[in-house]
């Protein structure tokens, strides 16, 4: 029987809470509440569960609290700082000497060429109600950690002050002195052994979109990319970024990943 594993991307309160969200995705708790049910109808058929989880300090690069004008201000949410902004002084960093490694971070995100630096709300803090998995969702989990006598296998990423973390692979920018901001070998080694990868969560824009393309970029073997199947009614984009959700989805589709929707996956086993 093919093994079946399911990655769920960063299922978190700050992201798929409506009311209390600090960076609610709209879309995100219907996502969850179908995601949830899913989980319930196929449990038997899950052998392994990934949910990664935006971890973040209140102070971070992508946090109003690490950057400032002029005149002291913070810059609002949703605020893009380019290396030119930093470089011309039209925004620096509150912490004087962190500005030299701001710049360089700035320099490598901008070759990169995936996102611009935007600055977020603080969200998913270390220990807050925003960080945990919505409760739907974390109840299921734990019924299929029962009901199987397994473990999700739970995979944080953000922790690091000086880098974007949106693919659970990987840093925006890798931190030389910070294994933990360097390729995840350990996950991209366990998906390898499933037969079959299901693929859900948030953003579909940003968290979701770099954690698949960097499993298919560090998968051993392209022909892997045809074992993952994004469910599509069980992600959504972040406002202002939906062609970076539609480029994903076009790109990973063109390199063999399968698309399919939460009902229409459950009824083959149910």
């Amino acid at each position: 029987m093919a093994r079946v594993h399911l990655l769920i991307i960063d299922p978190q309160n700050d992201f798929c809470d409506a009311d209390r969200g600090a960076l609610f995705v709209p879309g995100a708790d219907a996502d969850m509440a179908r995601l949830a049910t899913f989980v319930q109808r196929v449990a038997h058929r899950l052998d392994d569960i990934h949910v990664t989880l935006d971890s973040h300090h209140p102070v971070d690069i992508a946090h109003p609290a690490f950057w400032r004008d002029g005149q002291g201000t913070h810059p609002a949410p949703f605020t893009q700082i380019s290396f030119a902004d930093l470089e011309s002084g039209r925004w620096t960093t509150t912490l004087p000497a962190a500005r030299a490694r701001a710049l360089q971070y700035l320099r490598k995100l901008q070759e990169g060429g995936r996102y611009p630096h935007t600055i977020w709300p603080p969200h998913c803090l270390i220990g807050s109600h925003g960080h945990n998995v919505v409760p739907a969702l974390f109840d299921t989990l734990r019924a299929w950690e029962e009901q199987r006598f397994g473990v999700v296998d739970y995979v944080t990423k953000g922790s690091n002050l000086w880098t974007e973390h949106f693919s659970a692979v990987q840093a925006e920018v890798p931190d030389p002195g910070d294994p933990d901001t360097q390729v995840n070998t350990r996950l991209i080694d366990t998906l390898e052994q499933a037969d079959l990868i299901l693929l859900a969560g948030e953003a579909g824009s940003h968290c979701l979109a770099n954690t698949v393309r960097d499993i298919a970029g560090q998968f051993s073997d392209p022909a892997y990319v045809r074992k993952m199947v994004l469910l599509t009614d069980a992600t959504s984009p972040v406002p202002g970024f939906e062609a970076f959700q539609t480029d994903f989805v076009r790109d990973m589709v063109a390199a063999g990943m399968q698309l399919s929707t939460t009902t229409e996956f459950a009824s083959r086993w149910v």
